[in-house]
């Protein structure tokens, strides 16, 4: 017992993340003298953002961004800021001042940074300089990373509208919008997603709707929510577009598949409280509401489930993030309590770390010759992390 104490101590001084379990709400206590393996070193770490004298539970929404070209990291903060950070060591290298928080992350292209700002406009700015090229004016608060395509920017708003504006100039093109539901809905909203000339995205009234990407017309709709009521209808996920199938989830009533060319249902599978969705080979994750869920994506079947809501916290299960990604094997799910490190195939949590009041934005994954594979974490303090990923999971 003394030679496993002095070699934890050593991995713990070499920067190795030896990771005990009672550091997992889902381990029982009677197993915490086991440690996982190494996953994960700290190459840098960078806080932004401090907390405010009053500020009640600081979240941090707006997932990072990686320029493939630079390797830059971009992030939007809830100070209104955005960043552009060093991927050497994290430093700031410029930073541009909107009127508003972020409530999702940025998207680079081709040496622009878009981003959708909370202040109701859509930024585009120079990845190396921050310079301003051009912003559109929505007026409407921005809720969704910017999705490109065909020389088009689109982004969604929390009022039930998405826009589509002129890649080089942010000129107007069109807009389609939804009457809201009169009930409560879920704070945030669907991602549009671009394949073969249409634009799929789901709204707060439980439709999926299928967008001519030229003209914004809606070329076929498809309610999801079908269990009545009108609390909660929203279809937040961001679509999945596999082999020809449209794969999205409904907060009330679970996950469904497509014909991403009609719209005609395939299979649904009941599991409420869903707002994130991610493929991996043949299988579908999903989270929210305290869970993770892996699904069979040519049925629909359910292949596990793990718990992953706080017992601390009263009883309220709703603490697992709005988003995935994936690392070196893992799916890593973002809580407000830490991040979980999961093993994809057994659904077998194998690391939670909390760098501070938890996660909620998805961490971005990114892989090159000269940093190797890295995961970069935004808490919901605001500071961000570069994790060095060491070992492969499932």
């Amino acid at each position: 017992m003394k030679m496993n104490l002095r070699i934890l101590t050593l991995l713990c001084f070499a920067g190795c993340k030896a990771i005990p379990l009672n550091d997992d709400p889902t381990i029982p206590f009677r197993d915490a003298h086991v440690s996982h393996p190494a996953i994960y070193e700290v190459a840098w770490t960078n806080p932004l953002v401090k907390l405010g004298l009053l500020e009640y539970q600081p979240t941090e929404p707006a997932s990072p961004a990686v320029d493939p070209d630079t390797e830059r990291v971009y992030v939007a903060t809830r100070d209104g800021f955005v960043r552009s950070l060093s991927p050497v060591d994290g430093h700031v290298e410029w930073e541009f001042k909107t009127a508003g928080r972020f409530l999702s992350g940025p998207t680079v292209h081709h040496g622009i940074v878009y981003v959708a700002g909370g202040d109701g406009v859509l930024y585009a700015l120079r990845a190396l300089t921050g310079e301003q090229v051009w912003a559109f004016k929505a007026n409407e608060e921005l809720v969704s990373s910017p999705t490109i395509s065909d020389n088009k920017v689109l982004v969604a708003s929390q009022s039930e509208t998405v826009f589509a504006v002129n890649i080089e100039t942010g000129a107007w093109i069109w807009q389609y919008r939804r009457d809201a539901p009169s009930g409560f809905t879920v704070r945030g909203t669907s991602r549009p997603l671009i394949a073969d000339g249409l634009a799929y995205m789901g709204f707060a009234d439980g439709f999926i709707v299928a967008l001519n990407l030229e003209s914004g017309v809606a070329m076929w709709e498809k309610k999801l929510t079908t269990s009545g009521g009108n609390q909660f209808l929203d279809v937040d996920t961001a679509p999945v577009l596999a082999e020809g199938r449209l794969f999205v989830a409904s907060y009330a009533d679970g996950v469904s598949a497509l014909d991403a060319k009609t719209g005609a249902l395939i299979w649904t599978t009941p599991r409420s409280g869903l707002t994130a969705l991610l493929p991996r080979g043949n299988t579908l994750f999903a989270t929210g509401d305290g869970s993770l869920t892996a699904f069979d994506m040519v049925k629909g079947r359910m292949l596990w489930s793990l718990n992953l809501s706080d017992p601390t916290n009263k009883g309220k299960g709703v603490n697992a993030g709005r988003s995935l990604a994936l690392a070196r094997g893992y799916v890593v799910v973002p809580t407000s309590t830490a991040l979980a490190f999961v093993e994809p195939t057994s659904g077998k949590v194998r690391a939670m770390w909390n760098p501070g009041r938890g996660v909620t934005a998805s961490p971005a994954g990114f892989s090159s010759m000269r940093f190797g594979s890295r995961l970069y974490v935004m808490s919901n303090l605001g500071t961000v992390f570069a994790l060095q990923m060491v070992s492969t999971g499932g």
